[in-house]
């Protein structure tokens, strides 16, 4: 799997510590992880942790003159063999369920012509309200596919379903994925 590359779109929620934890499992797998962080993820994560743990460069600004210079949206949304988002919150799922493009990670979602992969991370009235439902349906009619959410006690105090799936299991789909 060493030359297997993913594009890791890291969404803001507590879940966002995760996603670390995805960067170091995939790595152990032999996978290379290139980073899109959402400015609501950099308020649980930071691009310095981001960037030392995949060992490259973070990318977060979809106007960003050096990125789109070297990097542009397009062209990142398919440098990889397969997109992941974890965590996927209730905010970028209705983003890309209703073609939204108003972000980095939004667009390259809309742009993207590889598999794609959510691990759904919000609280759980979140995630049984009947828009992200919705969403769900139509992200999942339109192939995304899906690991999670677990059943589980939230940082909210809250208990159900709408933990972001453990790394290790998230790292299981990205290989069935890359493999199948």
């Amino acid at each position: 799997m060493s030359d297997k590359r993913i594009l890791l779109i890291i969404g803001g929620g507590i879940a966002a510590y995760k996603s670390l934890l995805l960067i170091r499992e995939l790595q152990r797998r032999g996978i290379g992880s290139r980073c899109i962080l959402t400015s609501a993820g950099a308020e649980f994560v930071t691009p310095l942790s981001v960037s030392a743990l995949s060992g490259e460069r973070v990318f977060s600004q979809l106007f960003d003159l050096t990125d789109e210079s070297d990097m542009g949206h397009i062209e990142l949304s398919r440098s990889a063999d397969l997109v992941v988002v974890a965590p996927a919150t209730a905010d970028l799922m209705a983003k890309a369920a209703q073609g939204l493009a108003n972000d980095l990670a939004s667009t390259t979602l809309l742009a993207t012509d590889k598999p794609v992969l959510m691990a759904p991370a919000m609280n759980v009235r979140m995630w049984e309200h009947k828009a992200t439902r919705r969403n769900l349906a139509t992200l999942r009619s339109d192939g995304i596919h899906f690991v999670g959410p677990d059943e589980g006690e939230m940082a909210c105090g809250e208990f159900g379903p709408g933990r972001m799936a453990e790394p290790v299991a998230i790292a299981d789909a990205v290989e069935g994925l890359l493999h199948g």
